[in-house]
């Protein structure tokens, strides 16, 4: 008898196993509805139109001086920040002994579509960051923002630079992820919002606010394959709990995208999009002009090596405009959302920021 019979034989019998897994599995996927997501305790400090700032309560005894304010990308929810216990990064934080503060957005309503990047960025960050400080009795805190909330986040920075060396901002650190700055290197994005064939004013004259359906579309025209891709690799996974969890968490992440107010999508279309005035020096808030190299509080800038969203070619310029002269740039393996989530942001992010920060937040 062929040695490699009961090889074969062990092959057919998983093979088997994980098919019936399959069938079970797929009725009960279909039959619940998913972990609960972003469910560290919290309070609500500021519910305000479109914008909301947590407070999450803390995990350690010890609880280092400077506060930790992070700032959500506009365009989805925060709790990519706070997936599930074991792979949340805020849990990760506040166990580390951090006073952990999150900005995050909710739909812009129809009487809010005349909100502009100047009520983002000198309106709702500001009263965040007066409220942090008010809330813990500290000037000083540490602003980290993912995606467009680090393009807040930096713009912010450079409106506020400090006015003197006796009498520095407040701001103590600054981390970006994944943060463009050149967005005529966002190929893809460019394709779409082509102004030859965009026409972002009629769009937002005519809806009022972008239609979150508008983004979603965007995002997934990044990878056109990747949905079908990511279906199949599920089925052929249903067997697998943990594989099954996160597959949920991400996707349901990624489809919880939000609507822009209307004014401000036109102007970020026009001023970033079409025109690269970040990148060319040339941009204004309300007719203040932007300077990144008035930013010189310690800048960690973090970015994923297969960025299909953000690519290095778009966040790399960064470091080199923001004026610190304690500055870091890395590059990590993994993608846009995995570089912050799940086991891959486990494994390198999240310890790298523990570090950095740890050195500065005293």
């Amino acid at each position: 008898m062929d040695a490699s019979a009961p090889d074969l034989f062990d092959q057919a019998r998983t093979a088997f196993d994980r098919a019936l897994q399959r069938n079970f599995k797929g009725l009960e996927y279909f039959a619940s509805s998913g972990p609960t997501l972003g469910a560290s305790p919290k309070d609500l400090l500021i519910q305000r139109g479109t914008m909301n700032l947590y407070h999450y309560r803390p995990m350690s005894d010890e609880v280092y001086r400077v506060p930790l304010l992070l700032v959500m990308a506009t365009t989805n929810r925060g709790y990519i920040f706070d997936m599930v216990p074991g792979q949340s990064l805020v849990e990760y934080l506040l166990k580390a002994g951090y006073d952990v503060f999150m900005l995050d957005w909710t739909p812009p309503r129809r009487d809010e579509k005349s909100l502009t990047l100047a009520d983002y960025v000198l309106d709702f960050i500001p009263t965040a960051i007066a409220r942090v400080q008010e809330e813990t009795g500290e000037e000083e805190f540490s602003l980290v923002g993912y995606c467009f909330g680090g393009v807040l986040s930096i713009l912010w920075a450079a409106l506020n630079p400090p006015i003197s060396t006796k009498n520095p901002a407040p701001m103590k650190n600054l981390v970006c992820f994944t943060t463009p700055v050149d967005f005529s290197k966002m190929e893809m994005f460019q394709a779409w919002a082509d102004k030859r064939f965009f026409d972002v004013d009629k769009l937002v004259d005519t809806f009022g606010n972008c239609p979150a359906d508008y983004l979603y579309t965007a995002f997934d025209m990044l990878r056109p394959g990747a949905r079908i891709a990511g279906n199949i690799r599920l089925l052929d996974n249903l067997w697998n709990d943990e594989f099954v969890k996160s597959f949920r968490m991400f996707d349901r992440w990624a489809g919880d995208t939000l609507p822009l107010a209307g004014e401000y999508f036109r102007e970020t279309t026009k001023k970033l999009m079409w025109d690269n005035q970040l990148h060319h020096g040339t941009m204004e808030v309300a007719g203040r002009p932007v300077d990144l190299s008035a930013i010189t509080a310690p800048f960690l800038h973090v970015t994923a090596e297969h960025d299909h969203i953000v690519p290095s070619a778009a966040s790399a310029p960064l470091i080199e405009k923001v004026g610190s002269t304690d500055k870091e740039q890395v590059t990590m393996k993994g993608g846009h959302v995995s570089l912050v989530a799940g086991g891959n942001a486990i494994k390198r992010l999240w310890p790298k920021l523990i570090d950095w920060l740890g050195e500065r937040s005293t």
